[in-house]
C-alpha cells in the first residue's frame, strides 16, 4: 500500500497544495494524478505550486484568492511569503494574536 501525499489540494480551482508532512528538496510526489518534482525543501503549512506561476498571478487555496505572486515560481516550487504577498493584509503590519494591545 502506498502511502498518502505529503501534499493536499484543498479544493479544485486551487494553484497551490499544502504541505501536510515535510518535503525534502528533489523528491517527487503527486497531487492527485499530477505529479511535482519539488525543487526544495519545503515545511509543514507551507505551500507548493501545482503549476507554473507568473509574478502578479493570483494565488487560490480553498478556492479563493489569497494573495499574489511576486516572482516567478515553476511548478513543484516552493510558495511562501518569498515570493508572495497577501492581496488583503500588509504582512509588516501583522501583530501577534493574543498579545495586549494599546
Amino acid at each position: 500500500m502506498s502511502l498518502p501525499s505529503p501534499l493536499i489540494l484543498l479544493h479544485p480551482s486551487d494553484n497551490v497544495a499544502v504541505c501536510r508532512a515535510a518535503i525534502a528538496a528533489g523528491s517527487v510526489v503527486t497531487v492527485g494524478a499530477e505529479a511535482l518534482s519539488i525543487t526544495e525543501a519545503i515545511e509543514v503549512g507551507h505551500k507548493v505550486a501545482v503549476r507554473d506561476l507568473k509574478a502578479g498571478d493570483k494565488i487560490f487555496k480553498y478556492g479563493a484568492p489569497i494573495g499574489s505572486m511576486t516572482q516567478d515560481t515553476p511548478k513543484g516550487g516552493h510558495v511562501h511569503m518569498h515570493n508572495m504577498k497577501s492581496d488583503y493584509i500588509s504582512s509588516h503590519t501583522r501583530e501577534a494574536s493574543g498579545g495586549a494591545h494599546a
